[in-house]
């Protein structure tokens, strides 16, 4: 008899969260199709996941770019490759005043961030609900409940996909597919590295910073669970409902004095 083949695509699955996420699927039987910019960071990572024994499919796109995004879908098509779980981990956010932020820079980010995330839960929702299975994770971020000066487009583009999972989420009850928003906080991974902040001295030491495996657990067992969200760590979920409390304006200006005082020591 032969074994049904269960298939996990997730994006930005070559470091951080990502990766770890990829090595939970693989432990637990998911054959992978993994994306990213780099190839060689694909055929690097593939090596390690492919000790679990599962196929690892590769393919390098670059989501900032949206014919890429659809050019994955079709790829996948092609392939024969049914999505039993969709994992939107791919992001990046710049750190800065607005004013002095590159533009090109920030809509990159928007592509990213959001229209990948849209694109590819658009199209591959539709075969999950004609199947009646499916689970999507979208990597959102405590960042999203308040505005973020410094991080303003970052923030935003959170802020999205947290309104963008629940929406859907509701819209699919009963279809047998799940949405799940993953929320970590300050994580260890290459994210500080590629916004501009590694020199910036409101950084946490990383001692203070989530471990990447202990987050992505934190995302397959809610998603596993079928839950709406989860917010990676204790001490985060304290601080987000704490913040929630607070009137935007207040929060935000506090962040921005905060940040000026930083910046002019």
């Amino acid at each position: 008899m032969e074994t049904y083949q269960k298939y996990a695509l997730i994006t930005g699955a070559t470091s951080g969260i990502g990766f770890e996420l990829a090595k939970l699927f693989a432990h637990h039987n998911y054959n992978l199709v993994i994306v990213a910019r780099s190839q060689e960071e694909l055929d690097m990572t593939a090596i390690k996941l492919e000790l679990f024994g599962m196929d690892v499919i590769k393919i390098a796109k670059d989501l900032f770019k949206r014919d890429e995004v659809f050019s994955l879908c079709d790829e996948i098509k092609k392939e024969g490759i049914e999505i039993d779980v969709l994992v939107n981990d791919a992001g990046q956010g710049v750190c800065g005043e607005f004013k002095d932020t590159d533009i090109e820079r920030e809509l990159n980010i928007v592509n990213l961030n959001i229209c990948a995330t849209v694109i590819l839960t658009k199209y591959f929702v539709k075969d999950m609900i004609s199947r009646g299975r499916g689970r999507i994770l979208n990597l959102g971020s405590v960042a999203d409940k308040i505005p973020g000066p410094w991080q303003s487009v970052y923030h935003a583009t959170k802020a999205f996909v947290q309104s963008f999972t629940t929406a859907i989420r509701e819209e699919l009850k009963g279809t047998g597919v799940t949405l799940t928003s993953l929320m970590p906080a300050v994580t260890d991974t290459d994210f500080f590295n590629k916004a501009g902040m590694n020199e910036s001295t409101t950084m946490p030491d990383k001692e203070a910073m989530a471990k990447p495996a202990d987050v992505a657990m934190d995302g397959f067992n809610a998603l596993m669970a079928g839950e709406d969200r989860v917010i990676s760590g204790l001490k985060n979920k304290t601080q987000v409902n704490m913040s929630s409390a607070i009137p935007n304006g207040v929060a935000a200006h506090k962040v921005h004095k905060q940040q000026k005082q930083v910046e002019n020591h």
